[in-house]
């Protein structure tokens, strides 16, 4: 049996072990936790989307105690300054020389998961620091790079009810979130059991069930997972089509999407895709992977024009359609 099989076994027994460990403080959330897993896998990104009180925080901080990974949270402020995120240099005193130097003082950006809450509540400028990390996997101070600690994860929130003194992510930025997840209210007997559990004085302690160094194994996995050429040519033939004026752009498309997704989107639907496969116990992945995984990856990808406003339209019925419409 080869190294890979091996480890394809090994992460679908750790899939499950992850949801029974989750699962004793998130009851419910089964697609936000799936998504989450492949983000990670994928080397992605995410961007979660819910109203206040649905167990974003919770959710995020028990996958970080499930994966033994350092975690920090940084809640984003309008007065939120990039130095607060990244680290800023301090003037530090030699007590037996007297000597000054500047030492760097590392900010919340240095762990392996990164929680940053309602990220659109502080300005551009803010924005731009952590997701330049998030690109490169490195930080810039006082003329010397710091690498951060592989692997590295963002999790970003927002609300979606509340925009009074927000600054949305330009599009170009939104780019570099892999996914983008909506959590979603929880069914009626989720939510009994919600308020039964979290009334109660028991609490649950969280067994971790992989280390830093087996989520770096299973990462450079789901590169090695081979793709056959037509499901690479459905991923890349999906993303053409949300763009206006191409050849193989439905008519819908022209009419109600200004800007569709860039190549980036083709790359992280076959690491989708790849990374669901492999949650699942399978050595490749198939075009139902691709299209399980589209809409987290198309949703903040699309640029909807005045037309679909004015119809009432939004991204996922244009990228439901698309999917029915390309089987």
């Amino acid at each position: 049996m080869s190294k890979d099989v091996e480890t394809l076994q090994k992460l679908t027994q750790a899939r499950t072990k992850i949801e029974d460990e989750l699962g004793k403080v998130i009851i419910g959330q089964k697609d936000t936790i799936e998504g989450l897993l492949i983000g990670l896998l994928s080397r992605g990104h995410c961007l979660l989307i819910g109203v206040p009180g649905l167990a974003k925080t919770l959710m995020i901080s028990t996958l970080a105690e499930c994966l033994d990974l350092s975690f920090s949270r940084i809640q984003f402020t309008p007065d939120l300054m990039p130095s607060d995120i990244t680290g800023t240099e301090i003037i530090e005193e030699n007590r037996s020389t007297g000597e000054k130097a500047f030492k760097y003082v590392k900010g919340p950006v240095f762990a392996n998961i990164v929680l940053a809450d309602e990220i659109n509540r502080t300005p551009p400028k803010t924005q731009a620091a952590l997701l330049q990390a998030m690109q490169e996997h490195q930080v810039s101070a006082g003329g010397t790079t710091h690498t951060l600690e592989e692997p590295f994860f963002v999790l970003a929130t927002q609300n979606p009810i509340e925009q009074e003194g927000t600054y949305p992510l330009p599009e170009a930025q939104l780019d570099r979130f892999m996914f983008n997840l909506w959590v979603n209210y929880p069914s009626e007997e989720e939510e009994r059991n919600i308020v039964k559990t979290t009334t109660s004085a028991d609490a649950e302690s969280i067994h971790p069930v992989l280390n830093r160094e087996e989520i770096i194994e299973l990462q450079g996995l789901i590169r090695r997972i081979p793709v056959s050429d037509h499901v690479v040519e459905y991923a890349v033939n999906l993303a053409r089509m949300t763009r206006p004026g191409e050849k193989s752009t439905p008519e819908f498309v022209n009419d109600w999407i200004r800007w569709g997704a860039g190549p980036r989107a083709g790359q992280y639907l076959i690491l989708g895709a790849k990374a669901r496969a492999a949650l699942s116990g399978r050595p490749t992945p198939d075009v139902d992977d691709v299209k399980s995984v589209a809409l987290a990856v198309l949703r903040h990808r699309l640029v909807l024009n005045f037309n679909a406003e004015a119809e009432g339209i939004r991204a996922p019925q244009v990228i439901d359609r698309l999917l029915s419409e390309n089987g």
